[in-house]
This record gives C-alpha cells, sequence and structure tokens, in this order.
C-alpha cells in the first residue's frame, strides 16, 4: 500500500473534544489515544484517497465496464485451465 501521509514527521500536540466515558474507558483500558487516533486518521485518508482515484478515474471504468459487457473478457474463449 502506498503510504498517504509521512510517518517520520514530527509528533505535534494538539487539543481534541472527546466523550468523557469513552475517554475515561480507553484510559482504564490502557489505550494509546495518539496511536488510536492515528490509526483511524490514516484509514480514513486512505478511504478519501480511494474516493477521489474512482471519481477522477469515473469515466474510464464505466468505458471498461461497458466494453466487457459487450465483448466479454479476454480468455474467456479459451476455456478453463
Amino acid at each position: 500500500m502506498t503510504m498517504v501521509y509521512n510517518k517520520e514527521a514530527k509528533k505535534k500536540n494538539t487539543n481534541l473534544s472527546i466523550n468523557s466515558d469513552l475517554l475515561q474507558k480507553a484510559k482504564d483500558n490502557n489505550i494509546n489515544l495518539s496511536s488510536s487516533l492515528e490509526k483511524v486518521l490514516e484509514n480514513e485518508l486512505r478511504v478519501k484517497e480511494i474516493e477521489r482515484w474512482q471519481n477522477s478515474n469515473k469515466d474510464a471504468i464505466e468505458s471498461y465496464n461497458q466494453a466487457i459487457e459487450k465483448r466479454g473478457l479476454f480468455g474467456n474463449n479459451f476455456g478453463r485451465f
């Protein structure tokens, strides 16, 4: 997978607001908030990149799918292996 951000960039302090019960339960279970947030944000960024790629290639994907519907996949006529 391609990297969606520079994992070597230095850390930066930030302030967040979070549900107090959720925060307490995370602390009680020794969940590293910084690490967890980074994982979730990385996943969200990956989803956004996929969506952007799909949108920018929408016409080509539709054209390809139409060609497949019309002519089938290459190799369909050669039998099973």
